[in-house]
C-alpha cells in the first residue's frame, strides 16, 4: 500500500509527541509535572454537566444531529456574539457548529484551497494552520512574528506573487502560543489586505474570554467590512473547561460558512445534539464560572512569571490566554532546553520551535496546573539549569 504523498510533509503532531515522552517517564515511575498541553485542570462547570446528563436521557437526541448543528445551539452562539461583542450574526446562515475549532480550521482548507495555492500562516502559530494546507497539497507562506513587532504577524511582508495565489490568511489573537494581543488598527489593516487580494481571513479566537488586568479581547467581526472577508472560530474548550467535549462554532461571512458547511456535510455527521444542549448552557449561563477561572489563571500567571524571573528566565506577563511565552537561556535551543527540563527536572514544556520558525528560542508554559505544582516545577527547573 502507498500512503498519500501529503502525509510525508507532516511531522508528528506536536502534542502527541510530548505525550509520548511524558508517558515513557511515567511508566518508569517518575513523577512528571506537565506545563505542556493547555488542558484545564479544573472540572467542567456543574451546570453544564447536569444539562448534558439530562440531554443524554432524551431519546430525541439519540438520532443523527443536524449537519450544521442544532438551530438552538447556533442561536445561542449568535446571542453570545451579540452580548459579548455587539456583533449580530444570522444563526441560520452565518453560524456553523463545529466538533471543536480544530476540526473546523482543518476543514476550512478543504473548502477553499486547491493544490498549489498558498495559505498565509503566522510564523508562530497553531500547527493545524499549516497541516491543513499540507493535506491539500498547498503551499504555506509564514508571516514574520517577532518580539519587536509585538508578535503581530506581518502580512505586509507577503510578496505580491504569493498574495495573488493565496486563498486563506490565518490569524489568532489573543495568540496561542505567545499570549500577544492585537489592536483594532491591526485588524483593520488585515481586513483591507485580504479585501485587496481577495483572500479569506480566518481568525482563531479560542482565547477571547480568558483575559486579565481589565483587558477585554475583541472579535474581528466588530471591525468595519470584516463580514465581507472574515470567518471567525470559537471554542468552548478553554473558557468552559470542555476540552474533551469537542464543541465550538464558526461565524462570519455567509459564503465562507456555506462552503465550510458543505465540506462538513460530506465528511462528518455533526456533533452529538446532547453536547450541543450542554453547550447552550455554557454560552448563556456560565459567565460567572469563566470570570472565576480567569481569576485563578491570573493568580497562576503572576506566580509563574515571578518565579521564572527569579531564576533568570525572561518572559512577559500576558494579558490573555493560559500560557506564558518565555525565552530559553543563552546557548540553548527550544528543543534542547525542553529536553533538559524533561530529562533533568521531569517538567514538560512545549518547545517554541514546534509552532514555527520564529518560535525558536522560546518555550511555552501552560497555566493549567495547580499552584503547588507550578511552584515545584519552577524549583525543579532552577535545579536543572544549575
Amino acid at each position: 500500500m502507498h500512503e498519500a504523498h501529503a502525509l510525508s510533509g507532516i511531522k508528528p503532531y506536536l502534542f502527541a509527541d510530548i505525550d509520548r515522552k511524558r508517558a515513557a517517564l511515567v511508566e518508569r515511575g517518575i513523577d512528571v509535572i506537565s506545563l505542556g498541553i493547555g488542558d484545564p485542570d479544573m472540572p467542567t462547570p456543574e451546570r453544564i454537566v447536569e444539562a448534558m446528563v439530562e440531554a443524554v436521557r432524551n431519546p430525541a437526541n439519540h438520532q443523527y444531529p443536524d449537519y450544521a448543528g442544532s438551530l438552538a445551539f447556533r442561536t445561542a452562539a449568535a446571542s453570545y456574539m451579540s452580548r459579548r461583542f455587539g456583533v449580530e450574526v444570522d444563526p441560520a446562515t452565518e453560524v456553523l457548529t463545529l466538533i471543536g475549532s480544530k476540526e473546523g480550521i482543518a476543514h476550512l482548507h478543504t473548502a477553499f484551497v486547491d493544490p498549489g495555492d498558498y495559505v498565509l500562516v503566522p510564523s508562530i502559530g497553531y500547527p493545524v494552520y499549516v497541516t491543513g494546507a499540507v493535506l491539500q497539497n498547498a503551499q504555506t507562506w509564514a508571516m514574520p512574528m517577532t518580539a519587536d513587532n509585538g508578535f503581530l504577524a506581518d502580512f505586509t511582508a507577503v510578496p505580491d506573487e504569493v498574495a495573488k495565489k493565496a486563498k486563506i490568511m490565518f490569524l489568532g489573537y489573543p495568540n496561542n502560543p505567545t499570549g500577544a494581543i492585537a489592536t483594532p488598527e491591526y485588524f483593520d489593516a488585515a481586513i483591507n489586505f485580504c479585501r485587496q487580494h481577495d483572500i479569506l481571513l480566518a481568525h482563531d479566537n479560542a482565547y477571547s474570554d480568558l483575559t486579565f488586568d481589565g483587558y477585554v479581547a475583541p472579535s474581528i467581526l466588530e471591525r468595519p467590512g470584516a463580514r465581507d472577508v472574515c470567518i471567525e472560530f470559537f471554542s468552548l474548550s478553554k473558557p468552559f473547561n470542555m476540552t474533551g467535549w469537542r464543541l465550538g462554532f464558526a461565524c462570519g461571512s455567509a459564503r465562507a460558512i456555506a462552503a465550510l458547511g458543505k465540506v462538513k456535510n460530506n465528511l462528518d455527521s455533526g456533533q452529538f445534539t446532547a453536547v450541543q444542549e450542554a453547550g447552550i448552557v455554557a454560552l448563556t449561563d456560565c459567565q460567572d464560572d469563566v470570570t472565576a477561572m480567569c481569576g485563578v489563571y491570573a493568580r497562576r500567571r503572576d506566580l509563574l512569571v515571578d518565579a521564572l524571573h527569579a531564576i533568570g528566565v525572561e518572559c512577559d506577563s500576558p494579558k490573555a490566554t493560559i500560557y506564558v511565552w518565555a525565552k530559553v537561556p543563552a546557548g540553548e535551543t527550544s528543543e534542547s532546553f525542553a529536553t533538559t527540563l524533561l530529562e533533568k527536572a521531569h517538567v514538560v514544556v512545549t518547545p517554541g520551535s514546534g509552532y514555527g520558525a520564529d518560535g525558536e528560542g522560546y518555550i511555552r508554559l501552560s497555566l493549567t496546573t495547580p499552584d503547588d505544582q507550578l511552584r515545584e516545577a519552577v524549583r525543579r527547573m532552577k535545579g536543572a539549569m544549575a
